[in-house]
């Protein structure tokens, strides 16, 4: 496999490592820091750390912005970079399959994370318990999305770096 030729440790130094993948892991690495805010935010809220306001003007735009930003990643992906490693690399087309599958049960994911914090932003004014049942409810779809979201990064990453370090940037896009 071309991940045992060109491991994690050698990518950012290496020359066909170019402007695109190095945005497209910053993208990535954006996503697990913005997943990982909103999961403090959400631990600090049920710790009783943010008052509802508080956590409401915190949460809200940025769930918004994270779970949007996802979506157009993913679309671009499958639309337009996935097409470009398959026909590059035809040996990875089960782990592009892989990586599809993913995009779509993320998808239901974020569906369900969305019904979620609706719920949760509902009851910002009602009784203690309400808030905490539909807090607790939130984290516990928030923590399955990112999770998959997380494992679903790394595996991309690794299927799709080394194929640019193999081939170079300019060989794959054009250039």
């Amino acid at each position: 496999m071309l991940i045992e030729a060109f491991p994690r440790e050698v990518w950012m130094a290496h020359a066909n490592l170019g402007a695109t993948a190095r945005f497209w892991l910053e993208r990535h690495n954006g996503f697990r820091q913005l997943g990982a805010m909103l999961q403090q935010a959400t631990g600090d809220f049920r710790e009783g750390n943010l008052s509802p306001p508080e956590f409401r003007r915190f949460f809200a735009p940025r769930l918004q912005f994270f779970l949007e930003s996802l979506e157009g990643h993913h679309h671009i992906e499958d639309h337009h970079y996935f097409p470009v490693f398959r026909a590059a690399e035809s040996r990875l087309a089960r782990g592009f399959d892989v990586l599809e599958g993913d995009h779509e049960a993320i998808h239901a994911n974020i569906m369900q994370m969305v019904d979620s914090a609706n719920r949760l932003l509902a009851t910002m004014e009602r009784d203690d318990d309400a808030r905490r049942a539909a807090t607790d409810a939130y984290a516990a779809t928030g923590d399955r999305l990112i999770a998959g979201l997380m494992r679903h990064l790394d595996d991309e990453e690794d299927l799709i770096v080394p194929v640019i370090l193999d081939q170079g940037e300019r060989k794959l896009f054009g250039g």
